[in-house]
């Protein structure tokens, strides 16, 4: 998780970089955001079920890693849109195989503590997350500040290093144990398709899991989509200065973080519900006076409590969509998946409402969000 988000740290402060370094337009800058997510997204979906347990999911996990350090060497040695565009979505499925597939190992390896293991998942992505710039900016550093564009590829060739290391750690740890409670999904067996179909069939009836999972895509709502908008409102809306809004993003980064960090201590003591419905109550609060209030200080420091606030949501719901899925983990991925693909309409829901109605009013909409997430779990 921590070279993944490393990754997507990376590229998204490195776009300007490979935009000029191989004359990109803006359109075709949009292209490699979304038809990754969409035809990558796709191509992951039956990872879940095709690498099942034991043997068969470790060498998944292998192989995707191998892919995972192959694309980001394709990624470097680019020299045009559809070279790079081929290994934007080749890295998806190869995320999913390497990533998503050891995050089931691991909670099937610790099925009574996985809300406690998630925190500690999340708060490695996070880590990354802000370490991807920060890579950026040394290698840059050491080049000379990469004036020609092409700084970015010695950052993706230090990645896959990176990322190779994970790989190597990954093959010397050797299996993990996992914990099954379906019959005929032990570790080195493998379940009949029909068994797998009717298992996806069963959690899709299942109303605990489809509500797990619409609240993970609801909740990134007010996470990863309302921090995609964040620098535009700032500056359109709330009339600050970019390097303003460019200190937002690093203060809601950094938040995010340290509520990362102190979910992980939160949760020995207090159950992960109680967090959730916590911090939901607290995020319901500060996400309407964060877009009421003026001023710079008093917006920056609202937007600090609000992405501290909302730190818990992704891992405590995820760790209960998997707990809802016991000895099912495999289900698990590709559920996520699917409704990862649902939920890159997120975004473009938000982009259509402001272009429709203002972008202060399509954030305005936001609203909804944490009240959705305090009353979804019940009692569950």
């Amino acid at each position: 998780m921590l070279v993944d988000e490393f990754v997507d740290g990376a590229k998204g402060a490195a776009l300007p970089l490979i935009r000029h370094d191989l004359g990109l337009s803006y359109e075709q800058v949009g292209l490699l955001a979304s038809v990754p997510l969409l035809v990558g997204g796709f191509l992951e979906l039956p990872l879940g079920v095709l690498a099942g347990q034991g043997r068969r999911r470790r060498l998944a996990v292998l192989g995707g890693g191998v892919l995972f350090v192959l694309t980001l060497l394709g990624t470097a040695s680019a020299g045009s849109f559809a070279v790079l565009m081929a290994t934007f979505v080749v890295f998806y499925p190869a995320s999913g195989a390497f990533v998503s597939l050891t995050q089931a190992q691991i909670m099937d390896a610790w099925p009574e503590r996985q809300a406690q293991v998630m925190a500690r998942w999340d708060l490695a992505g996070a880590i990354g997350a802000v370490a991807g710039p920060l890579l950026l900016t040394a290698v840059l550093a050491v080049e000379g500040g990469g004036e020609a564009g092409g700084g970015w590829r010695a950052a993706y060739l230090v990645l896959a290093g990176l990322a190779a290391l994970a790989w190597l750690g990954a093959y010397l740890r050797g299996p993990t144990v996992a914990v099954s409670s379906t019959p005929g999904s032990a570790d080195g067996a493998r379940p009949p398709w029909t068994e797998r179909a009717r298992e996806i069939g069963q959690a899709l009836r299942d109303t605990g899991t489809l509500r797990w999972l619409l609240l993970i895509e609801v909740g990134d709502l007010l996470v990863d989509v309302l921090t995609g908008f964040l620098a535009l409102y700032l500056v359109d809306v709330a009339h600050m200065t970019p390097a303003v809004a460019a200190l937002a993003i690093a203060i809601r980064l950094g938040a995010a973080l340290a509520g990362d960090a102190a979910l992980i201590v939160i949760l020995e003591r207090v159950s992960d519900l109680t967090v959730l419905r916590a911090s939901a109550a607290a995020a319901a609060l500060l996400y309407p006076a964060f877009l009421l209030v003026p001023g710079v200080v008093a917006k920056l420091v609202i937007l600090a409590a609000l992405s501290a606030a909302t730190a818990p949501w992704y891992p405590v719901v995820q760790a209960r969509l998997y707990g809802s899925l016991p000895g099912r983990s495999s289900v698990a991925v590709t559920l996520s998946s699917a409704a990862g693909l649902a939920g890159g309409l997120g975004p473009l829901a938000v982009g259509l409402a402001a272009q429709e109605f203002g972008l202060s009013w399509a954030l305005a909409a936001l609203i909804a969000v944490p009240v959705a997430v305090l009353l979804v779990p019940g009692r569950a």
